[in-house]
Parts: structure tokens; sequence; C-alpha cells
């Protein structure tokens, strides 16, 4: 944890290597934790949940690492699990299908409010990420899902990248988002036209490139969050589209976001 409370974890979906060599992989690199990808095909898969996810709690442990977020299910056994592993946060997204936005928000509310009585048992909360394209894609669409809520349950994820890639500054995003904010994720991403300039309309797709390159100041995130006192969770999500360069890319980034929050 950094001198000013910030606890830097890394998303570990690019690295399906055992669970010792992942805890140690993680600590050379600097950072405090993790966000396990509670997956098919990763160290703990989600039928193994009940025991798997206590278990690589231990094993990273031992490196000093612990697990303060999974990106998986939101049944009752993965709550319960996470509980027992000392995993306070399952992120999640609201996608948003040709029912529409509206729909969408209702129907997540409806499952949320179904899983409140197992998050309050367990003391687990709902991590909720903003994501672009056809999901619940800037702060104001996040507000708007989860204020009926109490944070300790349904809380914000705020991704600042997808964010940006919506044209939402993280000074609005973040007063936005500032009563229900659990967790920030760190990665950055430009719009790379995939066609020329003599077509008749211009196509577009998201390109991940490192803290420094993208539409997301990182200055300007870490900025706004020291000036309100953020003492959380911020995750770097390792996504890149040069696949090649993630070991690289991580390193150079997690050494930049912690300057801009020293």
């Amino acid at each position: 944890m950094s001198a000013n409370g910030i606890i830097f974890t890394v998303f570990t979906k690019p690295w399906r290597m055992p669970l010792p060599e992942l805890g140690k992989y993680v600590s050379e690199l600097g950072f405090d934790g993790i966000e396990f990808p509670l997956r098919p095909g990763y160290q703990v898969e989600p039928e193994d949940v009940a025991k798997g996810l206590p278990a690589a709690a231990k094993q990273l442990a031992d490196f000093g690492v612990k697990i303060y977020s999974v990106a998986g299910p939101s049944d009752e056994a993965t709550i319960a699990a996470c509980a027992e592993a000392g995993v306070p946060i399952i992120r999640v997204m609201v996608s948003v299908g040709d029912e529409g936005y509206l729909a969408a928000v209702e129907k997540a509310q409806r499952e949320y409010d179904a899983l409140i009585p197992l998050l309050d048992k367990h003391g687990v909360k709902l991590g909720v990420q903003n994501h672009c394209h056809r999901f619940v894609a800037n702060a104001i669409g996040l507000r708007h899902l989860m204020e009926k809520y109490d944070p300790k349950h349904i809380a914000a994820v705020w991704d600042a990248a997808h964010c940006a890639l919506d044209g939402e500054l993280p000074e609005l995003a973040v007063d936005i988002l500032w009563s229900h904010l659990c967790m920030v994720n760190l990665k950055n991403g430009i719009w790379q036209r995939t066609n020329g300039p003599e077509a008749e309309v211009a196509e577009w797709k998201t390109y991940w490139t490192s803290g420094r390159q993208g539409l997301a100041s990182w200055p300007k995130v870490a900025g706004e969050l020291k000036k309100r006192d953020f003492d959380g969770i911020v995750c770097l999500t390792a996504e890149y589209s040069d696949h090649d360069s993630v070991d690289r890319l991580t390193a150079e980034d997690i050494a930049f976001a912690k300057s801009l929050f020293s």
C-alpha cells in the first residue's frame, strides 16, 4: 500500500501461470494485490469457487498478495466463497441489449434487489463497472443504476478509459460517482480508424494503449482522486492491443501510476 493509502492491484487476466508463480510475479511488479478472473480456463474456475478461491487466496498471501476483487459470477456460491477468502468486491458490468438502456437497468436492479440479503449476510459488495459500447457506459449511467442502493452492497467501479472513450471528463465522473465509488480501473485507449479517408462513412475501433498515450488523462484522474483524499483500490487492468508487450507495458504503467499518486 502506498503512503497515501492507495491499494494498487492488477487484473491477472493475461497470466494463466500456476498461482505461486503468479504471486511472485505480481509482487515483483510492485502491486499490493490482484483482481482475479474467476472464469473458465483460469487457476480457479467458477464451479470450483467454494474450495478453490479460499485456497488461492492463501497461496497468494505467501507472497504478500491479496485478492481484492474478482471478475466473475454473482451467485450465492461465489458470494460465500469471496467472504471466506476475504475478497470484498465482485466486479460486474451491465450489458444493454436490443431492449435498451432503461430495460437493462430495470433488469439489473431486480437482480441486485434479490442479492442484497446475501451480500449483507456475507459482507461482500458488487462493484459495477462502466464499459463503452453496448453496456452501461458512463458515470451518469452508473449513478442512475445504483443511487438507490447502499454502497456497502452495490458500489461503483469507475473505469476512466471507458468514460474517456465515451466523452466523459474525469473530474465530472468522479463527482457523479463519489458517494458510491469503491474502486478505480486504470487503463487507456484511443479510437483508431479502420478505413481510409476516401470511404463514404468513417469506421473506428478501440485500440488499448499505455497509460501515457490514451484519451484518459491519468494525471487528471489521479489529481481529482487525490483532491478528494481517495484511499481505495486502483486496479490496472493490463489490457493492451499489443498483446506481446503486456509484461513491459504493465511494468511501465504501474511505475507511472505510482508516480502520479505519490
